[in-house]
């Protein structure tokens, strides 16, 4: 029976539908608690080929029979659509108003034209301007747009143009959103009207910057919070084009104008990391001191507060920054520079000779979040430092304890029908319906923990490696914070894989390299997923542009080298390897360095390292510009640590 519903599936993915129905017509007899999904596919291959009475037979009563199916609602929008062909509409409607909630494009659409079949065209119309003023992404949005002008809809109200372009823009298609703002323009009025056209400039912000900026220009809009946003948009757009003057000026008519704005902050953000890039470091304090002054309670309050904070020990004012330190713990005690500065006022109290403070910083960091890259620095330290009695400190108390809100150690319940479900389509290779049938278990109750542990296991098992590490990563983001037995054992081999071991630690070996350190490098590029190109089209596990491959492939003496080769994950692992050797022997052997190379280019590492003075590599790697770079070479040194806990030799 599975082997017929899998060759059907095959030959319905390939749209040969006449060929899927005789093997789903051997399943029926023997489906079982797989009934549905006969009888769904079935209904699909009938619809293809037109037959709207094969569709109705085999749905009939679908939910009555089938009332846990993941298939409910789709089924119920095939159900319909055959309806209507056979000239039921009112049946089409009655079916599709018990699917209605949450919203779907599709059941409004199909909803709509069952409406619009049985003469009921207002209520046909609210389901179709539903999806296309409030739902613009969806693949419906488009047909029902016209379904609606070729039905003769009456015009929609301005609040409804405003949320589609709004929606437009959140969606990033800037061109489509600016053309709907500027065709509401002309009935927008008061509010409405400054929001439309400050929408205008923000979205031809990021299709036509040029277009945008004259636009900007010639706005006269009143005092408050839109004018504040037009003049951030030119400011920058003047940061864009590289004048600082203009975007320095234009952020003083901010400062002026709307001295409590949140596009204030985003400006001073912006001015913080100008300065930052062109190693003004102490007018970057100034902003970033002015933006956490003005906002501590904003979105960029704890990250201004700790780059100030930095800057002040890039600059020698070891004091100040000690203190700014532990007022980043004080103040921003939740904030994700925490870690960072636990670890830097530990150091500056060993400098001042305070081994008991250092210690107790050391210490805390350790504790509270015992995977983190500054973890390991400290486990380093505490053994320079040496063993003392700990001493009490009010700012450690400050941090509040990792707090567990599930048991991942949950077992799935011996008789839950969808987990059998689940692992009979997972044995039939059908990975994406396994899961959805774990998902909807997930949902049918508090604390199905073992729910998501499940999920992951299928993708992996079906050598998803990446699906299921991206997936158990969404689902405990906070697992760096977790000691080893707050998990099962089994996630965290699914959190740190080890895919194509054989080819990864025999590249890394021939190479010099530790096997870990390549798995973490590998962790961070493509989460082992060889088939990945980036949108700078590097490619595959190791994320190597072509041109880099090409330059391996002469200095590895390998012929006729194709980009394409780089999606086979041995021979990207062999030239990957090869280049990451190249780099770690090009800065004498410093990890950090080679790492902040391989994700910046190593102009950029040459740069910064000519910047100035650092004690040693982990002042380097925090001083790194780039937050991207930064988090990438403290996110790969870190992972090395959890592979070598977790497997203890390659």
């Amino acid at each position: 029976m599975l082997a017929n519903l899998v060759l059907a599936y095959a030959h319905i993915l390939d749209r040969d539908y006449a060929k899927a129905l005789p093997p789903l017509k051997k399943t029926q007899p023997r489906a079982g608690e797989l009934a549905d999904y006969v009888a769904y596919f079935t209904a699909m291959s009938k619809g293809a080929e037109g037959d709207a009475a094969g569709v109705i037979a085999s749905l009939q009563d679908f939910d009555q029979k089938y009332p846990t199916s993941i298939f409910s609602r789709d089924a119920a929008v095939i159900y319909s659509s055959a309806l209507v062909v056979q000239q039921r509409p009112e049946e089409a409607v009655a079916v599709l108003l018990q699917h209605r909630s949450p919203p779907r494009a599709d059941v409004e659409v199909a909803l709509a034209r069952a409406y619009l079949k049985a003469g009921d065209t207002q209520k046909g119309w609210e389901s179709l301007r539903l999806v296309f003023y409030t739902m613009p992404m969806a693949a419906e949005a488009d047909a029902a747009g016209s379904e609606l002008q070729s039905s003769g809809a009456p015009a929609a109200s301005v609040a409804e143009r405003k949320t589609r372009a709004d929606l437009l823009a959140q969606g990033k298609r800037y061109r489509d959103a600016a053309t709907e703002y500027r065709n509401l323009l002309p009935d927008a009025a008061g509010d409405l009207q400054y929001a439309t056209q400050v929408g205008l400039g923000s979205a031809l912000r990021h299709s036509d910057s040029h277009q945008a900026r004259s636009y900007l220009e010639g706005l006269t809009l009143p005092a408050g919070e839109w004018n504040a946003q037009r003049l951030y948009l030119l400011a920058d757009i003047a940061h864009s084009a590289g004048d600082d003057d203009g975007f320095l000026q234009i952020l003083g008519q901010l400062r002026q104008s709307a001295p409590t704005s949140p596009w204030l902050e985003q400006g001073l953000l912006s001015a913080g990391n100008m300065f930052l890039l062109k190693h003004d470091y102490d007018r970057a304090i100034d902003c970033y001191r002015e933006l956490d002054e003005r906002f501590p309670k904003g979105k960029n309050g704890h990250y201004a507060h700790w780059k100030s904070a930095w800057l002040n020990l890039r600059q020698g004012r070891n004091d100040e920054a000690s203190r700014a330190f532990e007022q980043q713990v004080t103040n921003y005690p939740d904030s994700a520079e925490v870690p960072a500065a636990l670890y830097w006022r530990a150091r500056l109290a060993e400098e001042q000779q305070n081994t008991a403070m250092a210690r107790a910083y050391y210490g805390k960091l350790v504790d509270r979040f015992p995977n983190y890259y500054y973890a390991d620095r400290s486990r380093e330290r505490l053994q320079q430092v040496g063993e003392g009695d700990p001493v009490s400190d009010a700012t450690l108390n400050r941090i509040p304890p990792l707090r567990l809100t599930a048991n991942y150690f949950d077992t799935p319940p011996a008789d839950d029908l969808r987990v059998q479900k689940a692992m009979l389509l997972e044995n039939g290779g059908m990975v994406d319906f396994a899961v959805r049938e774990l998902q909807a278990a997930s949902g049918a109750g508090d604390g199905q923990t073992w729910a998501m542990g499940k999920i992951a296991e299928v993708y992996q098992d079906s050598g998803a490696y990446h699906r299921a590490l991206s997936y158990l990563k969404r689902q405990i983001p906070s697992y760096f914070a977790m000691e080893y037995n707050q998990l099962p054992r089994s996630y965290w081999e699914i959190l740190f894989p080890r895919p194509y071991w054989s080819d990864l630690k025999r590249y890394s070996m021939e190479n010099g390299l530790d096997p870990f350190l390549v798995a973490s490098l590998v962790r961070q590029e493509s989460e082992f997923n060889p088939s990945a190109i980036s949108h700078a089209n590097a490619i595959g596990l190791m994320q190597l542009l072509p041109g880099t491959g090409r330059t391996m492939a002469r200095s590895m003496k390998i012929r006729h080298f194709r980009a394409e080769q780089l999606l086979v994950p041995g021979t990207n692992l062999q030239m990957g390897t090869r280049y990451f050797k190249d780099l770690v022997d090009k800065f004498g052997g410093r990890l950090e360095y080679a790492l902040a190379a391989y994700n910046a280019g190593t102009d950029r590492v040459e740069s910064w390292l000519a910047d100035g003075h650092y004690r040693d590599p982990q002042e380097f790697v925090e001083s790194i510009p780039f937050t991207e770079t930064r988090e990438y070479v403290q996110a790969i040194l870190r992972n090395v640590s959890v592979y070598r806990k977790l497997y203890k030799t390659p």
